[in-house]
């Protein structure tokens, strides 16, 4: 039997809080469903994520990165601009492409923060690896009509 394939891309910007979506995505969808590729950060996962799309080996692509006002741009856009690409990679394939990208607006390198955003991580990849579920079964049941 052949098994539904996905592939999740994530960024190695905040890799310590970014890799838990991926412990989340993997609670729904087996390990041996998945493959994994590592970008630099947020603004290259466009690219990845359309070339992987037009390869037709994946149900859906998902992508995770934290983008971070670090005082040299405005996060909020390249924010936009990868939210916009990934969009952008999923209609120009017609393969769907998942966004755990988030932007806090109140972000602090402290513990705190990093253990709150840690475990939202991995609650964000469980909602991805559950839309993704949902967004393969919704289309075989459009192709199957």
């Amino acid at each position: 039997m052949t098994h539904t394939r996905y592939a999740f891309i994530k960024a190695n910007w905040h890799s310590d809080i970014v890799d838990r979506a991926l412990e989340g995505f993997l609670e729904l969808i087996p390990a041996d469903q998945v493959d994994v590729f590592d970008v630099p950060g947020a603004f290259e996962m466009p690219l990845i994520a359309r070339d992987l799309a037009q390869t037709g080996q994946y149900a859906a692509v998902a992508c995770a990165a934290f983008v971070v006002d670090g005082g040299i741009y405005r996060h909020d856009f390249v924010a936009q601009a990868v939210v916009d690409g990934l969009m952008r990679a999923s209609l120009d394939t017609g393969v769907p492409v998942l966004s755990i990208s988030l932007t806090p607006h109140q972000y602090q390198e402290t513990d705190h923060h990093n253990a709150i955003y840690r475990d939202h991580f991995v609650q964000k990849g469980r909602e991805a690896a559950n839309a993704a579920l949902n967004i393969t079964k919704t289309r075989q049941a459009i192709k199957a009509t």
